[in-house]
């Protein structure tokens, strides 16, 4: 049995559209665009700005070591106009139980009222900093109702399930993602009344994009974002923040025999990882809270299952001949505003922000069902906005640079040829913030796919990997961020540089990396 379940596509579009009352006369009739907003800092004009970015933070003590809380301390010590998270909000299932250990406590800082941070309510968060993310797959995970209903009679998950690892659940998980909306999006079924609702609008939904009204994100004061996917633009930069988890379903195997030889390879694969994960829980049961390498062991052991876990999701929906929803109504916005960005004369540079990363060298991510799926349906609107613009882009690539997470490492790759528009891009997933890091893939750093001839072709290469390293006693966990800096001019100049904390000989050792230009 697994420990957490991921609800369907259609059901995670139909309930954050009725959370925030997508397109309904009242936000109609005022001309209000639900996908944009304006950041009201007074510093949104000035071409040289900094934004921070991490990802898969979302996790709590690490059995007596807090890496989320010293990559927040490292960060306040950075100057930066905003704040990027790539998802994985809250571990492990995005439960408002959960809220206040392991985002609202590490994160005190960025909050206002952040001095007594147990007096914040999960659903009332103020930022003092722009803070502007994008939902992870943990962010919508529920606990299936066996384990939230055992949980409830008396000992907890990890006593039912006679193991040690703390799993960070609780009596249930996000209800489909609405612990994440009420803490981030303007949630405004909450407001029971048409008056309330018409005053509301009318109080924060007053900045102008393209001639439509749009919400009006103000630091200290309404720190609400309009929709699970928006876009901004900071310093003539249009940032555009989609939410992955809605397009990421497999292709279904096909119907051959050759679909079925891989239908079968699944399986196995599955039931291996399934004898992995019992042979874990039972091995823990000899470990002991006392033992400090057993408490990392233990904190090993919890990755390692939330890994199998992860590539058995990925199997299942693989093995699902039905074909998974697609969330076509996102992909096609971002086609027409990215086609709207490059005609508008003021825009200087495009970015793209999600959690799902197209490609990637991680060993459990790389060639993931869903990691494919997310770069073919990527391709394909980048294709077709190439095509509307034609001679437009002048040979630059249509974005300038991809942020992603949910592969728990920091990674630069850049893509080559791959024959379709998603060439010469740089793409850099920050997952690296707080939750068990991974290994890079043992087959290296080049990725290959075949081409419409059936010929491999390299198509992306990993230039820079931080992630869990060495072995035994020399064991490396390299947690980390990013600052951003963009530079003025056309086209900008985007500086990278990586932050690390690192736990290593049982202690935190703090630095940055060389930082790279693109």
């Amino acid at each position: 049995m697994q420990f957490v379940s991921d609800p369907p596509i259609s059901a995670k579009i139909n309930q954050m559209k009725r959370r925030v009352r997508w397109q309904e006369p009242a936000l109609k009739a005022r001309g209000i665009e639900q996908t944009h907003l304006v950041i009201d800092d007074w510093k949104a004009d000035n071409p040289e700005f900094s934004f921070l970015v991490i990802g898969d933070s979302g996790c709590g003590d690490h059995y007596g070591y807090h890496p989320q809380r010293h990559i927040a301390q490292m960060m306040l010590q950075q100057s930066a106009n905003f704040i990027l998270h790539t998802g994985d909000v809250v571990y492990q299932v995005g439960s408002s139980e959960y809220y206040y250990t392991n985002f609202i406590e590490p994160y005190q800082e960025f909050l206002v009222g952040g001095e007594f941070p147990e007096k914040i309510a999960y659903d009332r968060l103020l930022f003092n900093l722009p803070f502007l993310p994008v939902l992870g797959n943990h962010d919508y995970y529920d606990l299936p109702l066996v384990y939230g209903a055992l949980s409830q009679l008396t000992w907890g998950l990890r006593h039912l399930l006679f193991t040690k690892i703390d799993f960070d659940v609780g009596w249930h998980g996000s209800f489909q993602g609405q612990a994440y909306a009420q803490a981030f999006l303007d949630y405004l079924l909450e407001i029971k009344t048409p008056q309330g609702l018409a005053q509301h609008l009318d109080q924060y939904y007053t900045a102008q994009v393209n001639g439509d009204r749009c919400l009006r994100y103000q630091p200290k004061q309404f720190t609400r974002l309009p929709n699970r996917y928006y876009t901004f633009c900071y310093g003539d930069i249009d940032f555009f923040a989609l939410d992955s988890n809605t397009f990421n379903a497999p292709a279904p195997l096909p119907e051959t025999q050759a679909g079925e030889k891989m239908r079968q390879e699944l399986i196995i694969r599955r039931q291996v990882l399934e004898a992995q994960k019992q042979q874990i829980l039972e091995e823990s049961q000899e470990l002991s809270f006392e033992r400090t390498k057993d408490k990392e062991k233990l904190d090993d052991d919890r990755g390692k299952l939330n890994q199998i876990e992860e590539e058995q999701r990925d199997i299942d929906k693989r093995l699902d001949k039905q074909r998974g929803v697609i969330d076509y109504e996102q992909l096609d916005w971002l086609k027409a505003q990215l086609i709207r960005s490059w005609q508008k004369e003021t825009s200087r540079g495009r970015v793209l922000y999600f959690h799902h990363p197209p490609y990637v060298t991680e060993a459990t991510k790389w060639d993931q069902g869903q990691t494919l799926a997310i770069r073919r349906r990527l391709r394909r609107v980048l294709d077709e906005v190439a095509e509307s613009l034609g001679d437009t882009t002048q040979s630059r690539p249509l974005v300038d640079l991809v942020l992603c997470g949910h592969a728990h490492c920091l990674e630069h790759l850049y893509t080559e040829g791959t024959g379709h528009a998603d060439s010469r891009i740089h793409w850099v997933i920050c997952g690296g913030s707080g939750h068990s890091l991974r290994r890079q893939r043992s087959q290296g750093p080049i990725l290959t796919e075949r081409d419409n001839r059936g010929k491999m072709r390299q198509v992306a290469q990993s230039l820079r990997f931080i992630g869990r390293n060495g072995q035994g006693s020399n064991k490396r966990r390299p947690y980390s961020f990013l600052k951003i800096d963009i530079h003025a001019g056309n086209p900008p100049k985007f500086v990278l540089c990586p932050y690390v904390a690192e736990w290593h000989h049982q202690q935190w050792h703090h630095y940055s990396l060389d930082s790279f230009v693109i």
